[in-house]
């Protein structure tokens, strides 16, 4: 891979963050792209300010749809370091989103020294505040200007940085969630588990319609027989029953989410029976009449933890745990923001200080 360009432009202001961040309003002064052809592979790659993109109305992605991304945060940590969450996970998976895509798969171990360099220029757009962070979004498409269902020959990738806000600033809150069942999202062997445009296109008309009705958002069922639970809109989900724990199993149609992982390998360690298994959302109701039920939460990287107070499936109003936040919950959000700003030390290599000398990837 050839060296990275720096195009840095002088700052000439100092940065300051608004009170209220919010999520994605905010970008950074620059970006790294990278280019793809057949002759050079990928190749390229530059730190730029920020701009606009200028492409052919033809641009393939645009008509066809083939993009994938990712999403992953760093953190000021209460140290002062600067530090990243599971990049390597995150970067591993694009390429398996770019393989479903038939998308040139990217350097892991180059992406995430690049990367590293990226946040470093841009430190000063980190928040310091627990709660608060800085939202890494690299994304790819095909950008041959041509009008023909195939594959594209070139691809652009870019990553892009944007300070945000906590995503419970008024306190850890239950959400109220409802279970879909006039929509699919995906089927099995579809593009459930790929971080696509197309994946996430297709669930706006029922997020769209949940939250008129006071929704956050949805629970989709498998888009067969619509009996198995299987993700939340912007979440993967758990069941938090007596006996264990229950993790919709990945099975083609669900995104493996890398918080996902994450809350897996922490109950396992805690020496909880955590189960990936099929569950249907009649299971689900079953056990919430018989009182089996102590929790049920989500995961992803923008909220991290989610409790869910409220689910909703036709007639059936079920409040779980009386629309409090369940105690696994609580405990699971802690533990993973202790670590990701340094609070708690990391013991399982899931955190890379960007000042650390070059990394390895396994």
């Amino acid at each position: 891979m050839e060296q990275i360009e720096y195009r840095i432009k002088e700052r000439t202001r100092k940065i300051q963050l608004p009170t209220n961040l919010g999520f994605g309003n905010i970008f950074t002064d620059h970006v790294l792209e990278m280019d793809y052809s057949k002759e050079k592979g990928w190749n390229n790659p530059v730190i730029k300010p920020l701009e606009n993109i200028a492409m052919h109305p033809a641009t393939m992605f645009i008509h066809y749809g083939q993009a994938i991304f990712e999403g992953l945060k760093a953190y000021k940590t209460v140290n002062g370091d600067v530090v990243i969450f599971r990049p390597e996970d995150h970067f591993k998976r694009l390429n398996i989103s770019a393989k479903r895509i038939c998308i040139p798969e990217i350097d892991v171990k180059f992406m995430i020294n690049a990367l590293k360099e990226l946040v470093n220029i841009e430190r000063d757009w980190i928040p310091e505040t627990q709660g608060e962070s800085l939202y890494i979004r690299p994304f790819i498409y095909g950008s041959d200007p041509f009008l023909g269902v195939n594959p594209a020959s070139s691809y652009k990738l870019i990553i892009l940085l944007s300070p945000v806000g906590a995503y419970y600033p008024e306190g850890f809150r239950p959400i109220k969630i409802l279970v879909q069942d006039e929509y699919v999202r995906s089927v099995r062997k579809g593009l459930g588990e790929c971080k696509t445009p197309a994946n996430y296109a297709a669930s706006l008309l029922a997020g769209h319609e949940a939250m008129q009705k006071g929704f956050t958002q949805v629970l989709w069922l498998d888009g067969v027989t619509q009996r198995y639970i299987e993700e939340v809109g912007t979440m993967n989900i758990f069941i938090n029953l007596k006996d264990e724990i229950v993790a919709p199993k990945l099975n083609g149609s669900i995104l493996p989410g890398i918080t996902r992982k994450t809350v897996i390998q922490l109950l396992k360690e805690w020496n909880m029976n955590i189960v990936e298994r099929d569950i249907t959302i009649n299971e689900v109701m079953e056990k919430y009449d018989s009182g089996d039920i102590l929790g049920i939460f989500g995961s992803g990287t923008a909220a991290v933890i989610s409790s869910i107070g409220w689910l909703t499936y036709k007639d059936k109003n079920m409040v779980i745990n009386k629309g409090e936040p369940g105690k696994l919950a609580i405990k699971l959000f802690d533990k993973i923001t202790s670590i990701q700003y340094g609070i708690q030390a990391d013991d399982h290599d899931w955190i890379l200080n960007i000042d650390n000398k070059e990394v390895e990837v396994n």
